[in-house]
């Protein structure tokens, strides 16, 4: 973008913090939750994870863009960011799979964005004072700093009806590869609740040996039993887990009915159902590089995660056990249902981006499934 074509835009917080920059993407106003993730890869499969549905999200790495954006990588059919901050733009796209550069898909999906962003002061203002909503504009800052105190903030919020299927349908897309059709045998049904999935769980759940119907976040706990799974797995999403009252009903009503898995959302429903309750994080974990204990074997994992709140694990105590610790500030990171093995964790093991440490965890599910048919 040349000097005499750029736009002059700003980012205000809440709190009337401004930051200056560059317009980038498409043209508007756009106001959301402000956040930060430290990934220093991934910057597509963070635009395109429905979790982040709401939020306007910083990268803190400081270059953005230089691999374009291409048709494998996507987590979701579009973006779902309220807007995407960056300290510098990229105008090339470096890799020969790119088919746009980033500046050009955000246009084409009509997110608003801005560059040029001191990031590092950004990460931590809200680091310190903690998310908050935000607005990204070309109009002065009184004004977006009200568009941003106008915002509805995240607590309260279901989101996951905004990013969820509107009808079932079945996911033969292998993890391996990415080609279709090409699951190590495709030896148990599983039923994959969505409330905002990324694709690469799919993924990971054919590469383990399933085929997966994908259903609704509204689909009952009747619907699903009638579907006849070997297992039940919950789905990552967007928004505070409290407000998805319809998924908690749904997954009390199947619980010791099927075995269940549960990733980030997912695993705070689970929790929610089991009677337990949920707090909002400062600024949340969002990165490639979170370390979890699993508390059964000891083995330390690098994580991929996305989350603005987290389970009370003292409001669990006589119904599920910690299974794995968030090292960084002691929080849970995962459970498992004492009576009837379901089971969660907070993180992403299936990454895209981040390491793959934890997709062991998939096929701890279908052992789990195959210990219950047995």
């Amino acid at each position: 973008m040349t000097a005499k074509t750029a736009r002059k835009a700003q980012l205000v917080l809440a709190d009337g913090t401004a930051f200056a920059g560059v317009a980038i993407g498409a043209e508007g106003t756009t106001t959301g939750e402000a956040v930060f993730t430290t990934g220093m890869t991934g910057y597509q499969e963070v635009l395109t994870d429905p979790s982040y549905c709401g939020q306007i999200v910083t990268m803190t790495a400081t270059e953005q863009g230089n691999t374009g954006v291409n048709a494998e990588d996507h987590e979701a059919e579009r973006p779902r960011v309220a807007g995407f901050v960056v300290h510098e733009l990229s105008s090339l796209s470096s890799n020969w799979r790119a088919r746009a550069t980033l500046d050009e898909y955000l246009k084409q999906h009509g997110i608003v964005g801005i560059s040029g962003v001191d990031t590092r002061a950004l990460t931590r203002h809200l680091r310190d004072q903690g998310a908050q909503m935000a607005a990204i504009g070309t109009e002065d800052a009184a004004t977006l700093r009200d568009r941003a105190k106008a915002a509805p903030p995240m607590t309260g919020l279901d989101l996951t009806t905004q990013v969820s299927t509107k009808t079932a349908y079945e996911w033969i897309e292998n993890a391996g590869t990415w080609t279709v059709g090409k699951a190590h045998g495709a030896r148990y049904h599983v039923v994959a609740v969505d409330f905002g999935v990324k694709q690469n769980i799919l993924r990971c759940l054919v590469e383990a040996g399933c085929r997966v119907t994908v259903v609704p976040g509204t689909t009952s706990a009747s619907d699903i039993l009638a579907r006849n799974p070997d297992g039940v797995f919950l789905s990552n999403g967007p928004g505070d887990p409290a407000a998805v009252t319809q998924g908690i009903k749904t997954v009390r009503d199947l619980i010791g009915k099927k075995p269940m898995f549960g990733i980030c959302l997912g695993h705070q429903i689970l929790c929610l159902a089991l009677g337990g309750n949920t707090y909002k994080l400062k600024f949340g974990h969002r990165g490639l590089n979170q370390p979890v204990q699993d508390l059964e074997t000891g083995r330390i994992e690098i994580t991929t995660q996305n989350h603005g709140f987290c389970v009370d694990v003292d409001s669990l105590k006589g119904k599920s056990e910690l299974t794995h610790l968030h090292l960084n500030d002691g929080t849970c990171e995962g459970i498992r249902h004492k009576e009837s093995g379901a089971f969660s964790v907070q993180y992403h093991p299936e990454a895209s981006a981040g390491p793959h440490d934890a997709r062991y965890l998939f096929q701890r599910f279908v052992q789990k499934i195959e210990n219950g048919a047995a």
